[in-house]
């Protein structure tokens, strides 16, 4: 009887937890596309990857030179020069690689550097108007399969999303 009543405590105060849980959404894409901060952050981004893309086509360019001048030379050269000339070009073709391979990495870690101000504000602004609302949730439109209902606080966290951006571009 004991584990009956237990149990029946137990529901009822987990009903009432859950009725009094607030949830609410919010369009992480709007909040992001709404910052300056944000679009200066993409810019900076696309001039790095367009400087590490010119580099590639020179480097790129220097290697097909390279490799004509091999090709209309062959004819002429001894099987040792040739394989000099080989290995000259294979690790000109290797450094191509290995630069391109290490520019993908520069720009996650870039990326990421641009980003997190960014995404640290965005957290802030959610969790200073969910203090306000005394909410306990709030759900991201953008990777959320169903949602119908609850309220949207995407307009007033643009609201406060502006202000602490206007105040980190001011340092």
């Amino acid at each position: 009887m004991k584990k009956l009543l237990l149990a029946l405590a137990v529901m009822f105060s987990m009903g009432t937890v859950m009725a009094q849980s607030k949830v609410a959404h919010v369009n992480s894409q709007k909040l992001l596309d709404t910052l300056q901060s944000r679009r200066d952050a993409m810019n900076q981004l696309k001039e790095f990857e367009a400087n590490g893309v010119k580099e590639l086509q020179e480097m790129e360019a220097d290697f097909n030179t390279a490799l004509a001048k091999y090709e209309k030379d062959r004819p002429n050269m001894s099987p040792t020069l040739i394989k000099f000339e080989e290995e000259k070009l294979m690790k000109k073709q290797q450094g191509i690689q290995d630069r391109e391979t290490s520019l993908n990495q520069e720009m996650q870690i870039y990326s990421q550097e641009l980003n997190k101000p960014i995404l640290e504000r965005v957290q802030k602004a959610v969790e200073i108007v969910s203090d306000r609302k005394k909410l306990n949730y709030v759900i991201d439109e953008s990777v959320t399969l169903y949602f119908k209902g609850g309220t949207d606080i995407t307009a007033e966290v643009i609201v406060e999303l502006l202000r602490l951006d206007a105040e980190a571009m001011k340092k």
